[in-house]
């Protein structure tokens, strides 16, 4: 019997990655995309240019839910540290990638954040993976890190939709699966990502959410593209809420 999807309403679903160089960028990008998007991914760059609080705080103030994506790699007492550095602030996700003692910390000081363990990035390919000395296949890497990271007391994983299958028959079915590498049409080599699903595979195979920067952010008229994708999502689920 199929597992339900979970309670998310279908809009909360496309998660926008802001990747652009400043948060004066950012915001006038986000007036842009409008009301297409409810949920947008912060990650390094933006950390780097300065104001990124700010930023976030400016989301949230809009009504916006945030993921802070700055996958936190440190000693267990500094992922718990920096974890708690987000607690009421209004953020919905973030990440940290790292080994078993990091993932506990992150999740012991999570408080009302969703903490998500990074598991292989859609960027790398079974030759990366022997480059990073794993010798084991990437399904069973990602397998064996979500189940890792739901020992941990994480909330979900990110993981490529090439893997989200798997995750649901192996994982127990709360675990919140964040897919990013979203091509909304067939995938061509002409960037990073290598492990690639479009929009409506990604939730079929049992994505909660997706992240999707470029093709939005790239379009020639970003709002147009970022609700193609929410139509899509609305398709997939039928014009449900859940």
């Amino acid at each position: 019997m199929p597992i339900p999807p979970k309670p998310i309403p279908a809009r909360d679903r496309l998660i926008f990655a802001m990747d652009v160089a400043d948060p004066d960028a950012a915001r006038r990008l986000a007036d842009t995309l409008g009301d297409s998007v409810t949920f947008y991914k912060l990650g390094l760059e933006l950390f780097m240019s300065g104001g990124y609080f700010e930023l976030l705080d400016w989301m949230v103030g809009r009504g916006k839910q945030v993921f802070v994506d700055l996958k936190f790699f440190d000693v267990p007492a500094t992922v718990g540290s920096a974890v708690r550095q987000l607690r009421n602030r209004g953020v919905t996700l973030t990440t940290v990638h790292g080994n078993q003692a990091m993932m506990e910390a992150a999740a012991a000081a999570k408080g009302d954040v969703k903490v998500l363990a990074v598991t292989v990035l859609t960027s790398l390919d079974r030759g990366d993976l022997d480059d990073l000395g794993f010798s084991c296949d990437v399904e069973k890497l990602v397998l064996s890190r979500a189940r890792r990271a739901l020992e941990a007391g994480c909330d979900g994983v990110v993981s490529s939709g090439l893997e989200a299958p798997m995750l649901r028959q192996f994982i127990d079915h709360r675990l919140l699966v964040v897919t990013p590498g979203i091509r909304p049409v067939e995938n061509r080599p002409v960037d990073d990502q290598k492990r690639t699903v479009d929009v409506a595979q990604a939730f079929a195979n049992g994505a909660d959410y997706i992240v999707v920067g470029r093709p939005i952010r790239d379009a020639a008229d970003p709002r147009a593209a970022a609700e193609a994708i929410q139509q899509t999502i609305a398709g997939v689920f039928g014009g449900r809420t859940a």
